[in-house]
């Protein structure tokens, strides 16, 4: 991308299965969210996970894989932390694209899918590892 626009070529580069998703996402909602962009895309992460019927873990699996998210897996529980890692072909295109791509509205959806499963307060940080094209969220138990 070059200044403010964004090149027809661009587009070349992103997944032809989330490219619309993407621009919206990633170039569309930060501009009209601004600085508050990252609090905004959480919270709407966690008031979207209030509208799907989630009642156990694998259901919002099924959630993330059907919303191309990518493939996410609990990869450790600890009393007051779980760990996942979201890992897919569509997390290397993501992170592999040529727009600056973030992680805030899946995590805020884990926080309040964990939250309502476990009836404990909880918030919820990813961290981009692009060496290994994974993301990982750290659920933090608030209570």
């Amino acid at each position: 991308m070059e200044g403010n626009t964004i090149s027809l070529s661009t587009l070349d580069e992103l997944s032809q299965a989330t490219a619309g998703q993407d621009i919206l996402r990633y170039i569309g909602l930060p501009t009209i969210l601004g600085n508050e962009k990252d609090t905004i895309l959480y919270f709407f992460g966690r008031t979207l996970a209030r509208q799907f019927e989630i009642n156990e873990m694998e259901d919002m699996y099924y959630v993330f894989q059907k919303l191309n998210w990518g493939k996410i897996e609990l990869m450790q529980v600890k009393k007051h932390q779980l760990t996942f890692h979201l890992m897919a072909d569509e997390i290397v295109e993501r992170l592999t694209s040529p727009i600056e791509t973030e992680f805030r509205i899946e995590s805020g959806f884990i926080a309040e899918v964990v939250q309502n499963i476990h009836q404990r307060g909880c918030e919820c940080i990813e961290s981009v590892n692009k060496r290994l094209y994974r993301i990982e969220f750290k659920v933090h138990f608030t209570d």
